[in-house]
């Protein structure tokens, strides 16, 4: 549509420039000066693209017209100052217009089009108007400032949504604490006394108990892991890559073989990203010690130029070639690595188990 409305621009002063030269008795029969009156019209197409490249070549055919006796005035050229202010090029377009006025009487007394200097600069005075030359100026400004302060509105308005939810999210974490943190925590300490007081009889510890005991223990763990994950703002910094050694620890205490490599030279990371990469890892490892049935697992992180690679694989019971199935926690990897711009690879692998691959791009300053 833009490409469209630029056209019809540049068609129409063009219509504009050939009727004002034609309708002058004065104007001389070059049909040179028209190829270069039409030019410099049409060059307008582009204005929006090449802003100052428009501004140049408006002006040399501005120039080169009135070279020729053509006495139309350099209406491209204030449409190409006007697309040059509104793109922020002010300083060029104000430099551009001091040498234009200086340039244009100049070029009709080299010309012999005007026979003095004060003729030559009451042509140049009609050609190029300084009022309509300020007003041009005046108006791509105006109309820049008025899309900057648009910008801003809508930055200031996705930064209010963005503080909202982060409100919201601290609600509900709070809601979460206070209504389920404390029932779970009566349950794990009754079942924790239960099973106490029966060992400490000599009595068969029920399955069922020692089953409630486990559930309260990992709703407990799950809880808390949920409510440090909602509370993930900038008064509670979050992990990053420093705490992945830990995470391989705890998953090695648990009785899996876990590796961490690191490769590449680390630099510093945006937040998100290093947030990023933790989260996969942690979900990673929770799945491969929850679902995998796995003896071994390793954590690769690839530090590159452009890029943060996280692969974490293991020798579980996924069988090649089938779909994995998207739990929460792999939705969950997948949306924070989109978000970042970057791409989630996570499957059964040919020779037996899963990885995950992630590639989060990082732009360095």
């Amino acid at each position: 549509m833009n490409r469209v409305w630029d056209w019809a621009i540049a068609v129409g002063v063009t219509v504009v420039l050939l009727v004002t030269a034609l309708s002058d008795e004065d104007t001389t029969m070059n049909p040179l000066g028209y190829v270069v009156l039409v030019a410099g019209g049409l060059a307008l197409a582009a204005h929006r693209r090449a802003p100052l490249t428009v501004l140049a070549v408006t002006a040399v055919c501005a120039l080169g017209y009135q070279a020729m006796g053509f006495t139309v005035p350099a209406v491209a050229y204030l449409v190409a100052v006007y697309a040059a202010v509104r793109a922020g090029h002010r300083i060029v377009a104000v430099a551009g217009s001091v040498l234009m006025i200086g340039a244009l009487p100049l070029v009709l007394l080299a010309s012999a089009n005007a026979f003095s200097v004060s003729e030559a600069f009451a042509q140049s005075r009609d050609a190029l108007q300084l009022a309509w030359l300020i007003a041009a100026g005046a108006a791509g400004e105006a109309l820049r400032q008025a899309e900057r302060r648009a910008d801003e509105a809508e930055r200031t308005r996705e930064e209010t949504a963005r503080r909202r939810a982060d409100e919201e999210r601290l609600h509900i974490a709070r809601e979460l604490h206070d209504s389920l943190t404390h029932q779970i925590s009566v349950i794990k300490v009754q079942a924790e006394v239960a099973v106490h007081l029966a060992t400490k009889r000599g009595e068969a510890v029920p399955e069922s108990l020692l089953a409630i005991r486990e559930a309260g223990r990992e709703a407990t763990r799950e809880l808390r892991a949920t409510l440090e994950a909602l509370r993930d703002d900038d008064t509670n910094p979050p992990h990053g890559l420093d705490r992945i050694p830990g995470l391989v620890e705890r998953a090695q205490a648990a009785g899996l073989d876990a590796t961490l490599t690191v490769e590449g030279r680390r630099h510093d990371l945006p937040a998100a990203v290093d947030r990023t990469a933790y989260r996969i890892v942690q979900e990673s490892l929770t799945n491969i010690a929850r679902h995998a049935a796995a003896k071994t697992a390793s954590v690769r992180i690839d530090h590159r130029p452009d890029a943060l690679t996280i692969q974490v694989e293991d020798d579980g019971k996924a069988t090649p070639g089938a779909a994995p199935i998207p739990g929460v926690g792999l939705l969950g990897m997948r949306e924070r690595v989109t978000a970042l711009g970057g791409r989630l690879d996570a499957g059964p692998r040919d020779t037996g188990g899963f990885s995950v691959r992630a590639e989060l791009p990082v732009e360095r300053s």
